[in-house]
C-alpha cells in the first residue's frame, strides 16, 4: 500500500550538483519535514533536502524544486518497478498513458513483451517483490504477475514464484513478473480507471450560472436556471431562478441544497409525474414485480422503461417505493435520492417511483409469455438465483426453426452495460450448435455449481426454447462471476471473449481442453489458439484455412488429436489493428495434413506422402495449397528445380500400418465445420452464425441494435437472416478483394472485415448433415 507519510518527487533536470542523481530519479520526503521545510519564515522556499529511491542509507540531499515535480505514491510505485531512470521518466511525462495503468486489475487479459514476443495472459498479482528496492524506501515497486494462456503456456519463467516467496498460483513456467511498460490490455477498455462518484466540488464545477436545472423541493420536481452556487454553514447551495414557485406562480428564487439539483431538464420527480393507472392487481401479482424486473412508467413526454435496481421505504414517505435504473437519461440521479445512497447506475438513468405507478414492461407481451415462463430473480446476490425450470437439455434451433423462432427484435440476447462481447459468444456458441453442451452438464464443485445452473436454465434452455433471453439473466451471470473472484469488473466493463471463454471453461467448469497441440515432441492443451503469422507472408485475402496453415508452420506445430470444437483468433491486436482488410470464411477447415499422427497424401499426386519441405512453404508456386508434403516421386521432381535445390526436405513419421502399402486416393479427410463467427468494430461485438447446409444460412444477431455500440443501459436485441453473406461466399478472390467494405450488402461487411474469432466443429458434430 502506499505511504501517506510522505511526499514524492521525481527529478526532471540534469542536476550540477550531486551528479549522481539524474533525471528520472524518484525522491522523497517526509510529510512533516516538507511542513516544516514550507513553513519556514522568509523567502519562498526554492530547495528540499530529499531522499533518492534505492539508495542504501537514509541521505538527503537538497535539490531545485525548479529541478523536481511532484507525483503521487500511486505513480511513484509504478514508475519505481521500471529498470532505469530514463524510462521513469519518459512514461512521467505520459501522464495519460500512466494514469490508465493504474486502472488495471487482476483478472484483466493482457499481452506480456517479453524479449521482443508477445505472449497472451491475464493479471493474476499486483504488488510489489522481495529484494526489488532498497531497504530505506518507503513503498515499493508495484509489479504485475501473469500468468500465462494458450500456446503461450509452458514459455514463463515461474509458477506465481519469486525469491522464494509465492505471490499467485500456476503451472510451471506458466507465469511471469513485468512492470507496467511491459504489459498492454486485451481490451483496451480495461485499462480505463474505475468510474467514482463525482465529488460536491465536481459537481459545482458543472454548474454555472444561466444553466438550466431541475431540482426537488418538498418532494415535488420543479426546473429553473442558476442564479449562483454559494457555500452557508458548511452546506454547498445552488441559488436559482425559479419556473414557479411552490404556489405555481411564475417567477420567484430559492436555494436548494446541491445534491437535489441536476444539470438539465429532466422528467417529473416521483410525486408530480404524470403516470398511467395502476395495473390490475392481479396482472402485477402474476408478473411478480419484484427486484430486476423490467419494467415501464409513463412519464411527461411519454414512456420509459426500466429494471427495479430497489425497493423499500424513501424518507417521508408511506407507500412503498421502487428504484428504477432507467434506459436512457431520463432519470434523476445515479442512484441517489434526497443526499441518500439506495443504489448506483450511471447518471440521469435513477428514478425513484411509487410501485403503484409501474406496470410490466409492455414490449414483453405477446411474445411467447416470456415474463411468465422466466419469473423476476428475488435476489441475484444468491447462487441460487435461477428460475425454477427443470434441470433438462433443449436442443438447438433447428434449421427449420430458426426463422419462425430466433428472427426479429427482441430476439437473441438483451444486452446491457458492455455485455455484447458475452452476448455475441453465448449466442455463438449454443443458439444453433451442441458442440460444447457437455459443459453445461458434467459435474462441478458446489462453489461453482450455481454459475454452471444459471448458464443452462436461464440462458442456454430459454434461448433455445422461445429465442430470447433477457438482459437480467446475463447479469446475474456476470454477477456470480465477480461474486466468485474471477474478475472484479465483470458487471461494469467490456471483456475479452477469450478471457470470458477461459473462465467458463477453465476455471469454473475444469472443462478437458479442446485443443492439443504437438510441437517438439511435447504436447500443449488450449481451449482456444491465437493465429500469428511472421512477417514474410505474401498473403492479400487469406482464407482461414491459409491463416492457420502459415501459423502451424511458424511454431512449428501439429495438431496431437481431432478437436471436436476449434475456436481460433485471428491475426490482430485488440480491437483497432487488423492485418487483413478481409478475411474469407473457410466454411471448412481441412485438417489432415496438420494432424501429428495418421498418413498423409502427396499434395501433387495423391499417393503416400513420406517427405515434408518447409522451405516449399514461402515458394508462390505453392503459396495457396496446403501443408507441403510429397511421395518420393514428387519430391524428388519438385527439388529438380534450380530454385529448391537448396531446400532440405524432412522425412515424415508414417504409421506402420501404411508402410509398403501406399495409400488410396479416396482417403478420408478429417474436416471442421464453420459454425459461427464472433466480429468487433469500434468496440461492440455481434455474432454470425450458420444454421444450415446453403451458403445463405446465416443469421446476423446484434445484443445493441437500437444503439449500437453503446456501453450502458438495456437494448432491444435482434436477429436477422443475412442471405446477401452467401453471395460474397461465392465469389472468386480477384471479386472480392475489388470490393468496397462500405459498399457490400446488408451486413456482410462485418463478417469479411470485422472477424475476431471463427468457430468450428467436427463435422460429426454438425445438427443439420
Amino acid at each position: 500500500m502506499t505511504s501517506t507519510g510522505y511526499r514524492f518527487f521525481i527529478v526532471t533536470k540534469r542536476l550540477e550538483r550531486p551528479k549522481h542523481i539524474r533525471p528520472g530519479c524518484i525522491c522523497y520526503i517526509r510529510e512533516h519535514r516538507y511542513k516544516s521545510e514550507s513553513s519556514k519564515p522568509g523567502a519562498a522556499i526554492t530547495k528540499l533536502p530529499v531522499i533518492p529511491m534505492f539508495s542504501q542509507t537514509s541521505l538527503d540531499y537538497k535539490i531545485d524544486l525548479s529541478c523536481m515535480e511532484e507525483l503521487s505514491g500511486e505513480e511513484a510505485e509504478l514508475l519505481m518497478a521500471l529498470p532505469d531512470d530514463t524510462d521513469r521518466l519518459k512514461w512521467f511525462r505520459d501522464k495519460d498513458a500512466l494514469h490508465t495503468y493504474l486502472g488495471l486489475s487482476e483478472g484483466t487479459a493482457v499481452t506480456v513483451d517479453e524479449d521482443g514476443k508477445k505472449m497472451r495472459g491475464i493479471i493474476r498479482y499486483i504488488g510489489p517483490l522481495t529484494g526489488t528496492t532498497g531497504s530505506y524506501d518507503p513503498i515499493k515497486g508495484k509489479f504485475f504477475g501473469i500468468e500465462l494462456q494458450g500456446a503461450d503456456r509452458g514459455k514463463g519463467d515461474t509458477d506465481g514464484t519469486y525469491k522464494y516467496e509465492k505471490y499467485f498460483r500456476c503451472e510451471k513456467k506458466c507465469g511471469i513478473f513485468a512492470p507496467f511498460s511491459k504489459i498492454s490490455p486485451v481490451v483496451p477498455s480495461s485499462l480505463s480507471p474505475p468510474i467514482s462518484e463525482p465529488s460536491p466540488q465536481a459537481q459545482t464545477e458543472k454548474l454555472s450560472p444561466g444553466d438550466r436545472v431541475t431540482y426537488f423541493i418538498h418532494e415535488k420536481c420543479r426546473h429553473g436556471m442558476v442564479v449562483d452556487v454559494l457555500e452557508e454553514d458548511g452546506v454547498l447551495l445552488v441559488r436559482i431562478s425559479t419556473d414557479t414557485d411552490e404556489t405555481g406562480k411564475l417567477g420567484g428564487e430559492v436555494k436548494v441544497p446541491l445534491d437535489l439539483v441536476a444539470k438539465g431538464e429532466v422528467p417529473s420527480g416521483p410525486e408530480s409525474m404524470d403516470v398511467d393507472p395502476p395495473p390490475p392487481k392481479g396482472l402485477a401479482d402474476e408478473l411478480s414485480m419484484g427486484l430486476h424486473s423490467m419494467v415501464e412508467v409513463t412519464l411527461g413526454k411519454g414512456n420509459s422503461y426500466g429494471i427495479i435496481r430497489w425497493i423499500g421505504h424513501v424518507p417521508d414517505r408511506e407507500e412503498t417505493t421502487v428504484g428504477l435504473e432507467l434506459e436512457d437519461d431520463s432519470g434523476v440521479s445515479d442512484g441517489s435520492f434526497k443526499g441518500q445512497r439506495f443504489f448506483f447506475c450511471p447518471p440521469r438513468r435513477a428514478l425513484f417511483v411509487k410501485i403503484s405507478s409501474c406496470r410490466p414492461d409492455s414490449r414483453f407481451h405477446g411474445r411467447s409469455n416470456h415474463n411468465e415462463r422466466l419469473p423476476g430473480l428475488d435476489n441475484t446476490d444468491k447462487d441460487a438465483g435461477c428460475s425454477t425450470e427443470t434441470l433438462e437439455t433443449v436442443p438447438p434451433v433447428s434449421t427449420e426453426d430458426v426463422k419462425q423462432l430466433l428472427i426479429g427484435q427482441m430476439k437473441g440476447i438483451q444486452g446491457h452495460c458492455n455485455s455484447c462481447y458475452m452476448d455475441a459468444t453465448l449466442f455463438g456458441l449454443f443458439s444453433c450448435s451442441s458442440v460444447l453442451d457437455s459443459m453445461l452438464f458434467k459435474s462441478t464443485t458446489p462453489q461453482d455449481s450455481p454459475i454452471q445452473k444459471t448458464l443452462l436454465r436461464d440462458i442456454v434452455n430459454p434461448l433455445r426454447r422461445w429465442g430470447f433471453v433477457e438482459g437480467r439473466h446475463i447479469m446475474n451471470l456476470r454477477q456470480q462471476l465477480q461474486k466468485h473472484g474471477y474478475s472484479h469488473s465483470f458487471t461494469t466493463d467490456e471483456k475479452d471473449p477469450e478471457e470470458f471463454l477461459i473462465v467458463i471453461m477453465h476455471h469454473i467448469l475444469v472443462l478437458e481442453p479442446l485443443l492439443k497441440l504437438s510441437a517438439a515432441g511435447k504436447v500443449q492443451e488450449s481451449y482456444c489458439y491465437q493465429i500469428f503469422l511472421d512477417q514474410n507472408h505474401s498473403l492479400v485475402l487469406p482464407t482461414v484455412q491459409q491463416l492457420l496453415e502459415h501459423s502451424f508452420h511458424t511454431a512449428g506445430l501439429k495438431l496431437a488429436e481431432v478437436p471436436s470444437c476449434l475456436i481460433l483468433q485471428m491475426p490482430r491486436f485488440g480491437k483497432k489493428f487488423k492485418m487483413f482488410d478481409k478475411i474469407f470464411p473457410s466454411l471448412e477447415l481441412d485438417i489432415t495434413d496438420l494432424l501429428s499422427e495418421g498418413p498423409q497424401q502427396c499434395m501433387l499426386c495423391g499417393n503416400l506422402a513420406t517427405d515434408e519441405c518447409t522451405d516449399c512453404f514461402k515458394d508462390p508456386v505453392f503459396s495457396s495449397t496446403g501443408f507441403k508434403v510429397f511421395c518420393k516421386t514428387c519430391s524428388a521432381q519438385v527439388h529438380t528445380h534450380p530454385q529448391r535445390r537448396s531446400h532440405q526436405p524432412v522425412p515424415l513419421d508414417i504409421p506402420k500400418g501404411y508402410l509398403g502399402r501406399g495409400i488410396p486416393h479416396a482417403m478420408t479427410r478429417d474436416r471442421l465445420e464453420l459454425f459461427a463467427v464472433l466480429c468487433i468494430e469500434t468496440s461492440h461485438y455481434v455474432s454470425f452464425v450458420k444454421y444450415g447446409p446453403n451458403n445463405q444460412d446465416w443469421i446476423f444477431f446484434d445484443s445493441m441494435a437500437d444503439r449500437e455500440g453503446e456501453s450502458d443501459g438495456f437494448n432491444i436485441p435482434e436477429v436477422r437472416a443475412c442471405p446477401e453473406v452467401g453471395t460474397y461466399l461465392e465469389m472468386s478472390p480477384a471479386e472480392l478483394v475489388s470490393q468496397v467494405p462500405r459498399d457490400m450488402k446488408g451486413v456482410a461487411k462485418r463478417l469479411f472485415c470485422d472477424a475476431y474469432m471463427y468457430l468450428y466443429q467436427s463435422t460429426s458434430m454438425s445438427l443439420y448433415r
